[in-house]
C-alpha cells in the first residue's frame, strides 16, 4: 500500500493529487495480483489488519453486518484479536492463518473477524475478561469462539497449526451437536463477563483514609525486589503509574525504604537491556527479572510515560543521568515516532526480518569494526564480553555498573566516560539505521497521545526548557485539528481510515492533559477545553447503578465495560476521578469534589487489598487522606513564579495562576497591577499572600 504522508506545496495540487491516487491504485492492483488470496482487510488502514488482508481466511474487520450474518447463518464467529507490534500474533499467523488447509476448516464454519486491539480496545477488553474467566490468564493474539449473539465458547492464546486445527473441529463439532450445551455455556461466560464489571457504588466515605495507604502499601512491600527493582518475578514491566503513586507515597510519609526502592528501580531500569542504550527508548517489558532481556517492541505509551515518571524523578532526586534518558527518549520519540502532521505512531514492531530483536543487537565482529581501539572500555561498560553472549553469538546492550562506580575501577573520569559513551553512541546508531527497520504501526491514538502530552509538560516542569512545552501544544493543536470532530474525540487518526468514536480514556486523559497545559501555560483556552470534555464525559459515559463511567458510548458488546483498575495505562475512571477532583479545586466546585470522593470511596476496598493494580486511584487517596494545598499565583509576573513552583516538586498541591483580572474563585478580587503574589490555600482558606517561593514553601511545610 502506498500512502500519502504530506501534503505537496505547489501549484496544480488537485491535477497532482489525482494523478498520485491513480498511480496508488494501480500499483495496489499490482501488488493484490501477486497475491493467491486477499481478503476484506485490504480496505482496512490499520497496519495489523493489512498484514492479514492476504491471508486465505476471509477475514473481516469487526462490524454489526458481520455479526448479523454470523445470525442469519448461525454460524460461530471466530474473534482473532492482536497488534502490528506483537511477535507471536505473527508466529501464529505464519503456522496457521496462511496455511490453506487451517483457513478451510475456517472458512466453512465460522465467520471470522479480525480486530485490531489499538483499534478496538473494548472489543478487547470484553474478550480478555472471557478468556481469564475460561483459562485463569491472557494475553495476545487472543482467540476467541463465538456463538453467532458474540457470547463466548472457547477462549486461548497463541497455538500451534495443529492445536488450532483441533480447537476449530472439536468447537465447531460440539455447537453442531449440542447447541444447548454450547449455549449453556456461553450464557455462563458471559454472566461472569457482567459480573467482573459490576461495581457496587458506596457512600462510606470514611474509608478514605491514611490506614487504607498504609495497609496497601504493606502488603505489596512483600512483593518488592530490593535488589534488581520491581515487583518480584521472572517479567518485569517498569509500570510508571505504580512508581510515580510510590515516589508520592515516600514524599508524603517519609517512606525511605519507598523512597530507596523507587530510586532502585528507576536505576536498574535505565541500565537494562529493557533500555534501548544506543537508540533512546523504553522496550515494552524485559523477558528476565534482571531487565536485561527485552521483549523488543516499543510502544509510545510505555515511553510517554517513562518521559513523566523520570521527569518528576529528576525533581525529587537531581540525578543528572534522568534528565539524559528523558532528553534521549525526547529524540527517540522525534526521530522513529513523530509523523509529519505532528501526532505519534503507536508502536514499533519488535521483529525485523523474521527475527525478534535483530535490529537492535549486536555481534562481536560489528562492535569492534564500529569501535576499533575503543571496544575494550565499550565492552567493559555496557557488558558486551564473551562470557556475556546471549544468543546465536549475540549481545543486548546493557549496564551493570554506575558511571562513578565504572569510571572509579576504570581511571578515567566521568567527563571522559560521557564524551566516549556520546561517540559511541552515535556510531553505533548510524550503523543500525543501516539495517531493516522493525515496521511501525502508524495510527496515532488519541489517548496515548495525551499521556505523551503529559510527559512532555512534566518535562518543561523538571527542566524549563521550552522545547518541550512547545511539543506539548503541538500535539494538543494536532488533535484539535485532526480528531476532533463536530464537538466529538475519535479514538485513532489515520489519512483515510475509518473513524471509531472515542473511549472513556480518549477523553478522560485528554482532559488531563488539558489542565496539565492550563497549569504551565495559564492560557484559559485549555481549561475550558477540559471543562467542555468533561461535559461530554457526564453525557456519554455516566453510570448512574455503579456512580462510574462506562469505557464506552454505545452498548454494543455483550457485556457493559467499567474499566477500574490500571494495566498498563492508568484506569480511565481514575483518571476522570482526577480530573474532576482537580476541576472542583478550580471551580470550587463542591458537586465535582464530592463525586471523585464518592468514586473514590467505592474503590477503597480494592486499594486496600490489591495496591499495584490501583495505584492512580492509590494517588488520589494521598491528596485526600494527606494535606492538599491550592497555590494560586495572581500578577503579571505570575508565570515564572509558576514556573518556579513547578521545579520544585510538590505532590499534594494544584499550582495555577492568572496573569490578569480573572473571574475564576481562586483569582476573583486578587489581581493588583503593581504586584504579583502567591496564595497558599486549603479547603478554600488562604494564608496571607507572599511574593517569592520561598516564602510560599515555607507556609506549606508550616501550615
Amino acid at each position: 500500500m502506498v500512502y500519502l504522508s504530506r501534503k505537496p506545496h505547489f501549484f496544480g495540487l488537485v491535477f497532482l493529487l489525482s494523478i498520485l491516487l491513480f498511480s496508488c491504485k494501480e500499483k495496489e492492483k499490482v501488488a493484490d495480483e501477486k497475491h493467491k488470496f486477499t481478503n476484506a482487510l485490504i480496505d482496512e488502514t490499520s497496519p495489523y489488519l493489512l498484514q492479514h488482508a492476504h491471508n486465505p481466511v476471509n477475514w473481516r474487520a469487526w462490524s454489526k453486518e458481520a455479526l448479523e450474518e454470523a445470525q442469519k447463518e448461525n454460524k460461530l464467529v471466530l474473534v482473532s484479536i492482536g497488534y502490528s507490534s506483537c511477535h507471536w500474533c505473527h508466529v501464529m499467523e505464519e503456522e496457521s492463518f496462511e496455511d490453506e488447509a487451517v483457513a478451510k476448516i475456517m472458512n466453512e464454519n465460522f465467520i471470522n473477524i479480525k480486530v485490531d486491539r489499538e483499534e478496538r480496545p473494548d472489543v478487547d477488553h470484553v474478550y480478555m475478561t472471557a478468556l481469564q474467566l475460561i483459562k485463569g490468564s491472557g494475553g495476545w493474539p487472543l482467540n476467541v469462539i463465538t456463538l453467532p449473539n458474540g457470547k463466548p465458547l472457547y477462549g486461548g492464546t497463541y497455538h500451534t497449526k495443529e492445536q488450532w486445527s483441533k480447537v476449530l473441529l472439536e468447537v465447531s463439532k460440539l455447537y453442531k451437536n449440542d447447541p444447548q450445551k454450547a449455549s449453556e455455556y456461553a450464557d455462563m461466560v458471559a454472566d461472569g463477563i457482567q459480573e467482573v464489571n459490576i461495581v457496587a457504588s458506596t457512600a462510606n466515605n470514611e474509608a478514605l483514609s491514611k490506614e487504607v495507604v498504609l495497609k496497601g502499601i504493606e502488603g505489596w512491600k512483600e512483593n518488592w525486589d530490593l535488589e534488581w527493582g520491581g515487583d518480584k518475578g521472572s517479567q518485569k514491566f517498569m509500570t510508571p503509574i505504580n512508581l510515580s503513586f510510590l515516589l508520592d507515597y515516600a514524599l508524603l510519609t517519609g517512606d525511605e525504604l519507598a523512597k530507596a526502592h523507587v530510586k532502585n528501580t528507576l536505576d536498574k531500569m535505565a541500565m537494562g537491556g529493557v533500555y534501548d542504550q544506543v537508540g533512546g527508548g523504553f522496550f515494552r517489558y524485559s523477558t528476565d527479572s534482571q531487565w536485561k532481556v527485552p521483549h523488543f517492541e516499543k510502544m509510545l505509551y510505555d515511553n510517554a510515560q517513562a518521559l513523566s515518571l523520570y521527569s518528576k524523578a529528576y525533581m525529587v532526586f537531581k540525578d543528572p543521568d534522568y534528565r539524559k534518558l528523558v532528553i534521549e527518549i525526547t529524540d527517540f520519540l522525534e526521530r522513529e515516532m513523530k509523523n509529519a502532521e505532528g501526532g505519534y505512531y503507536a508502536a514499533i514492531d519488535a521483529d525485523s526480518e523474521g527475527e525478534e530483536g535483530k535490529y537492535y543487537i549486536w555481534k562481536e565482529e560489528e562492535l569492534r569494526s564500529v569501535l576499533k581501539k575503543d571496544f575494550d572500555m565499550f565492552s567493559g561498560y555496557y557488558n558486551t564480553k564473551a562470557e556475556k553472549v546471549w544468543e546465536n553469538g549475540t549481545y543486548i546492550v546493557h549496564v551493570l555498573a554506575d558511571d562513578k562506580t565504572f569510571s572509579k575501577k576504570n581511571d578515567i573520569s566521568l567527563t571522559d566516560l560521557n564524551t566516549a559513551k556520546n561517540l559511541w553512541k552515535k556510531k553505533l546508531l548510524k550503523v543500525r539505521e543501516e539495517r531493516i527497520r522493525p515496521n511501525t504501526d502508524d495510527k496515532v491514538i488519541t489517548s496515548w497521545n495525551a499521556l505523551l502530552i503529559n510527559g512532555f509538560v512534566d518535562g518543561y516542569k523538571a527542566f524549563g526548557q521550552k522545547k518541550f512545552l512547545n511539543r506539548a501544544e503541538e500535539i494538543f493543536k494536532f488533535f484539535k485539528e485532526k480528531s476532533f470532530q463536530n464537538g466529538q474525540l475519535v479514538h485513532t487518526y489515520k489519512t483515510g481510515s475509518k473513524r471509531t468514536n472515542g473511549f472513556l480514556e480518549d477523553y478522560a486523559f485528554l482532559i488531563d492533559a488539558s489542565l496539565n497545559l492550563y497549569g504551565v501555560t495559564l492560557n484559559q483556552a485549555y481549561l475550558d477545553f477540559a471543562m467542555k470534555l468533561n461535559q461530554k464525559v457526564e453525557a456519554k459515559f455516566a453510570d448512574n447503578a455503579s456512580g462510574m463511567y462506562k469505557y464506552n458510548e454505545n452498548q454494543e458488546l455483550i457485556a457493559k465495560i467499567i474499566k477500574t483498575n490500571d494495566g498498563v495505562l492508568p484506569s480511565p475512571n481514575a483518571i476522570t476521578a482526577h480530573n474532576l477532583f482537580r476541576l472542583g479545586h478550580i471551580l470550587y466546585d463542591t458537586k465535582l469534589l464530592k463525586k471523585s470522593e464518592s468514586m473514590l470511596a467505592t474503590m477503597a476496598p480494592m486499594i486496600e487489598s490489591s495496591a499495584p493494580s490501583y495505584a492512580k486511584w492509590n494517588s488520589l487517596l494521598l491528596q485526600h487522606s494527606y494535606p492538599f494545598f491550592e497555590i494560586a499565583v495572581v500578577g503579571k509576573n505570575a508565570l515564572p513564579l509558576v514556573n518556579a513552583l513547578n521545579q520544585d516538586y510538590i505532590p499534594n498541591a494544584l499550582i495555577v495562576g492568572s496573569t490578569a483580572n480573572n473571574n475564576l474563585p481562586l483569582f476573583e478580587g486578587r489581581y493588583v497591577d503593581e504586584n504579583t503574589f502567591i496564595y497558599v490555600c486549603q479547603n478554600s482558606t488562604c494564608k496571607l499572600p507572599v511574593t517569592t517561593v520561598e516564602e510560599a514553601i515555607v507556609q506549606l511545610e508550616n501550615y
